[in-house]
């Protein structure tokens, strides 16, 4: 299937960022809004997986946001995800569904959405896909530790964890505590865990000499790739709520 990717800006104060838009030719309301990690101003990290989801059906957003600002990535997080929630009532209608993903940091933040909808005006995501995310620590979106909020989250979603066994960077241990948590609470959580690192999970092996993930040449690496598109993929079907 023939994936195309166009560049777009989206606003965010006074300033803009950029924000790739991967999608397919089939007419597919879904939409995935996928958040890059620590590193700023990343999106190109994300994009080998990004087409792998839309080649799925889904369109996928991944905006570049940066953590090394004052408010570690708060602002830039808000705007793209009212960008995306703008594309997604313009292109998608009354069917349309936006699933929030993120990798490592960006993982606690789609998360954090979901658990505190009070701060984004009571909306919440169809979905939330974490990928190899960390939990302990406070979201970048809200600035709560996610792994507390859980109990404080009055209406669930369905969340989906994908967490390599041999993550060296964000320990597995974060996502098995998470999903638990998130269990216990009575939400729909799944947690997938394959023999992967932090970069594997994404299709991607680290490159010291730039400093970032970048697409693995190994066919089993790009398959662990495509088994999390998969997972991302699936979380964006129609879902019905209570």
């Amino acid at each position: 299937m023939s994936i195309t990717t166009r560049t777009v800006r989206y606003a965010t104060g006074s300033d803009s960022k950029l924000l790739d838009i991967h999608a397919s030719g089939q007419r597919d309301e879904r939409c995935v809004l996928l958040w890059h990690g620590t590193g700023p101003d990343e999106r190109e990290v994300m994009a080998t997986l990004a087409r792998e989801i839309a080649g799925a059906g889904p369109t996928v957003l991944v905006p570049d946001w940066r953590s090394d600002q004052p408010d570690e990535g708060r602002e830039h997080l808000t705007a793209s995800l009212r960008f995306a929630r703008d594309y997604v009532r313009e292109h998608g209608g009354d069917k349309g569904q936006l699933v929030l993903a993120g990798w490592s940091a960006g993982a606690g933040a789609a998360l954090g959405v979901a658990l505190q909808p009070e701060l984004f005006d009571g909306w919440r995501p169809a979905a939330v896909v974490g990928i190899a995310g960390g939990y302990r620590r406070p979201a970048r979106t809200t600035g709560t530790v996610p792994l507390q909020a859980v109990g404080r989250a009055a209406a669930p979603v369905p969340v989906r964890l994908v967490h390599g066994a041999a993550d060296m960077v964000v320990p597995a241990d974060s996502s098995r505590e998470l999903h638990e948590a998130l269990r216990a609470h009575s939400w729909d959580s799944r947690l997938s865990e394959p023999d992967a690192d932090h970069a594997g999970v994404l299709g991607c092996v680290y490159d010291p000499a730039v400093q970032r993930c970048v697409p693995a040449a190994e066919a089993s690496v790009s398959a662990l790739g495509r088994a999390t598109a998969r997972v991302t993929a699936s979380a964006a079907l129609p879902v019905t709520r209570a």
